[in-house]
């Protein structure tokens, strides 16, 4: 083999290794992005149950369109789970409520920690039925961050909500009287036993 096709070989071979590299590094990249950008996907569309999250201004907004427009009421259910391995006792305070489309409410669970160590958790949440979650705004919730409650303590978790007045115009939502929030409470990986 002469010296100029070695060469040319060589210039192949290691193109086609910095090839195989930089696809091994993108996917690498792709592995570490794609839950945060799952998670971004499911806030912008709703998808798989995924909430929205409002500010006050918006919710303002919303509820001037529910008062002009006499919306109706919907029944909204509270769900509250705690996985395995974690010492807390999760409820809501009320099952289910009946609020008007576009006006902010307030739902009260209450988490209580039986253990006799604090304890962190964080909680996941979606809602049912999934064509109804990119109407679900939540303004204040507990659940956009960690909570740590110490052994015995009991707390009343706040979720200020509203159902924007845009369901109403939505044909998937047509028949839909009751939304379910569910919540599940995780414990911290670092403090999994």
């Amino acid at each position: 083999m002469s010296s100029a096709s070695a060469s040319s070989l060589d210039r192949r071979n290691l193109r086609i290794a910095a090839l195989a590299f930089l696809a091994a590094a993108c996917m690498v990249g792709l592995g570490f992005a794609s839950v945060p950008l799952y998670r971004m996907f499911c806030q912008v569309t709703g998808f798989g149950g995924t909430t929205q999250v409002a500010n006050e201004s918006d919710a303002a907004i919303a509820e001037r369109l529910a008062s002009s427009a006499g919306t109706p009421p919907i029944s909204i259910r509270f769900d509250a789970n705690t996985s395995s391995g974690m010492p807390w006792t999760f409820k809501p305070v009320h099952t289910s409520d009946s609020v008007q489309i576009g006006v902010r409410d307030l739902a009260f669970p209450t988490a209580k920690n039986n253990s006799s160590v604090p304890i962190t958790g964080t909680a996941t949440f979606n809602v049912e039925p999934e064509q109804a979650a990119p109407y679900f705004n939540k303004i204040q919730c507990f659940c956009f961050t960690e909570q740590t409650l110490q052994p015995g303590e009991e707390v009343r978790m706040p979720v200020l909500f509203y159902v924007d007045p845009a369901a109403l115009d939505d044909p998937n939502m047509e028949g839909v009287e009751q939304i379910t929030l569910s919540y599940t409470f995780h414990r911290k990986r670092s403090e999994d036993s």
